[in-house]
Parts: structure tokens; sequence; C-alpha cells
């Protein structure tokens, strides 16, 4: 296994399979060009794998930290330490930038994600609730 950063459209289209839905390349473009985000892709023979996004987020009284902000392995090649590779892998970059802490929000009944994350030596910060503004069609971003 091999998990390299993405700084392409390319490998970020190829790795659509391990989304939600399909890659836009406007949207992967505009991804690429915001500073703090970043996708880890783990590769085996050369194809995606596994997929790890992080966002830096910049506070004036607590400096910066990781979020975690989604994980993914290709049903075929679950269990297999992958998952938790690319987390230590984030966990190296948010070092590496100076990041205080990481972060992830999880579904509590999630128990793969919860092992995953542990295993990558995440402590339980407790129950939280998460509040969501669903805006039912994208936003375009407004030109300068």
């Amino acid at each position: 296994m091999e998990i390299r950063r993405a700084t392409t459209v390319a490998e970020l289209t190829a790795a659509e399979h391990l989304y939600d839905g399909p890659a836009r390349p406007e949207w992967a473009e505009r991804f690429l060009a915001a500073p703090g985000h970043l996708m880890l892709i783990a590769y085996l023979d050369g194809a995606p794998a596994g997929m790890i996004s992080g966002i830096e987020m910049l506070h004036p009284d607590k400096g910066t930290e990781m979020c975690l902000y989604e994980l993914s392995v290709h049903e075929p090649h679950r269990r297999r330490g992958i998952g938790r590779a690319l987390t230590d892998a984030l966990a190296t970059v948010a070092r590496e930038r100076g990041c205080y802490d990481m972060w992830v929000g999880v579904d509590t009944d999630n128990a793969p994600a919860l092992s995953t994350y542990r295993a990558a030596a995440a402590l339980n910060d407790g129950e939280f609730t998460m509040l969501t503004w669903n805006f039912t069609t994208p936003a375009t971003p407004a030109l300068a």
C-alpha cells in the first residue's frame, strides 16, 4: 500500500468510487486550491483503495486544528488496516503543519469508524449533537 496526497483533479476524480457521489472536476479544482484542504489516497496495485480528507481550521485563540472530514475504504479492501493507516497519515500531516489536535465527528452507532479511530489512538470526548443547515442546492461561488 502507498499513501499519497492528491494534487491533481485527475487523482481526485479517479477516486470518486470512494465518495458519496460522483466527483465534479470544478469542485475538485476548488478543493485543491483551497488553503488547508487536503486528501490522502491509499493505493493498492496502483488503484485508489481508500481516502481521507482533512481541513485545517484556524481560530484566533486556539491556533490550528485538523478536522478529519471524511474517511472511506473501498468495500473489497476493508478490515485490512487501510483506514487506520490513512488516519495515522493524516495525523502525521497535522503534526507537521503545527496543528494542536485533530478531531472527527462520528455517529455513535458507526462501530467500524469508532473502531478505526480508537485503533489510531483517538480519545472519546463524549457524546455531542450535530445540527445541520441543509441548503437544497449547492451554492455557486460569488464572483470577485
